[in-house]
């Protein structure tokens, strides 16, 4: 059976932007984070955070410190199925890094995700064109974190909410 999913971008969608952040104790959720992910769980759909992390590739900690960043969120987070990141510098032009769909196609191939029944909710533009990629439907969440406004029809959001809760709201309206 095809599972339905909300892929979610980590910082500043998830938890406060702090750029390069590995430390958990420094992890913190957007106000009702947590309410919005439980919401979506109890409505059965499965929750994954895909995040662009180049630090690792920069040289500025080690890729294992991640696993740190992913135990922390699952403390927070119990409902989250599964934590999925691009460790690579944004020059590699890798099929991970958002905009591509590369993340999202994976978890959808290891946990049966469909991905036209799912949604990507992100704050900036790329979130939004690697949820179109992957054929999901789109919500940005507007924050102020997008500052460069190049819409095209692969980058236009089908929704904009102003948080997760309100973009949880729309999904549940929708489903």
């Amino acid at each position: 059976m095809a599972v339905r999913a909300v892929f979610v971008d980590k910082d500043g969608t998830l938890v406060h932007n702090v750029p390069y952040n590995v430390d958990p104790a420094r992890i913190a959720l957007t106000q009702n984070a947590a309410h919005a992910v439980r919401e979506l769980a109890a409505r059965g759909f499965s929750i994954f955070v895909v995040s662009n992390q180049p630090g690792a590739a920069l040289g500025l900690f080690p890729e294992e410190k991640l696993r740190h960043v992913e135990g922390r969120l699952r403390e927070l987070l119990p409902a989250l199925d599964g934590f999925y990141y691009c460790p690579h510098a944004p020059d590699t032009g890798c099929g991970c890094r958002k905009p591509a769909a590369g993340l999202l196609e994976r978890a959808a191939r290891e946990h049966a995700v469909d991905l036209g029944a799912s949604w990507m909710v992100g704050d900036i533009l790329d979130d939004v064109e690697a949820g179109r990629r992957a054929g999901c439907r789109t919500i940005l969440v507007d924050n102020g974190n997008e500052t460069e406004w190049r819409l095209t029809e692969a980058r236009a959001p089908h929704h904009v909410a102003g948080d997760l809760a309100e973009a949880a709201a729309i999904i549940a309206a929708a489903s």
